[in-house]
């Protein structure tokens, strides 16, 4: 894959990742969609001028979906990646685990690491500040669609309804992981790549991928409790990709 110039671009290459992982009946689908979804919901908003500077939000919107999107090329091509994906995608050819701990792995990973990269790319040094309004719009725009998806899931395997909101402010958010918090992180670690040096920007970001690491590794494995409700939900799910796919992409 080629680096995307416009949301366009982005859009039909993540197409072809969902159609890729398809095919393979790979659960990295999974999020591939949810992430085409939240990208065509911002392209509306862009061509509705929901954005304080909808060019700046273009730009914004291509450079985070490049990191996912060479990430992925990476893997597959089995060429060194950055820690935290290299947990993520593995993880997809488990089958023990739920559709909502495969979308809450890739959510993690790209809100709390590549989106404050991606940030700081298209907005460096101080002009990051001016970003602030945008960034939080985009954030919505993201935890309202996975709130969507959650409640759709809800609808089909009700088991799910026994686990907290996974947008919620609580610290005890479903799979130990609230959206709520990661939004907060993803612009506190804009903030500091933006001002230090690129020794030390190098060095957060090692600090980054070690905190996005540990939370994936409790969306994996979130505790016996939480692990015995989620059994009957994956008993429930749709053992095909396909099906699943389907039904996310409603």
């Amino acid at each position: 894959m080629k680096t995307a110039v416009t949301i366009s671009e982005v859009l039909d290459q993540q197409e072809a990742i969902v159609q890729k992982a398809i095919m393979l009946q790979s659960r990295a689908a999974y999020f591939a969609v949810l992430y085409r979804k939240m990208t065509i919901a911002v392209q509306h908003a862009i061509a509705n001028n929901q954005f304080e500077d909808n060019k700046r939000m273009e730009r914004l919107i291509v450079n985070f979906a490049n990191l996912y999107l060479q990430a992925w090329n990476g893997f597959t091509n089995k060429q060194k990646i950055c820690n935290a994906w290299q947990t993520i995608f593995p993880a997809c050819e488990n089958k023990k685990l739920i559709v909502l701990q495969h979308l809450m792995l890739g959510i993690n990973t790209h809100i709390n690491l590549d989106l404050a990269k991606a940030a700081v790319q298209t907005c460096p040094g101080d002009t990051i500040f001016g970003l602030k309004n945008d960034f939080e719009k985009i954030n919505e725009i993201i935890a309202s669609l996975a709130q969507q998806v959650q409640t759709t899931l809800e609808k089909i395997w009700w088991p799910l309804k026994l686990l907290t909101d996974i947008t919620n402010k609580k610290h005890e958010a479903v799979l130990n992981f609230s959206i709520s918090n990661a939004r907060k992180a993803s612009w506190a670690n804009a903030i500091a790549l933006s001002i230090v040096d690129a020794p030390a920007k190098a060095a957060h970001i090692v600090i980054m991928e070690e905190m996005v690491n540990g939370v994936s590794r409790k969306i994996i494995n979130p505790g016996g409790f939480t692990q015995f409700i989620l059994k009957p939900v994956l008993w429930m799910e749709p053992k095909e990709v396909r099906r699943t796919i389907e039904l996310l992409q409603k």
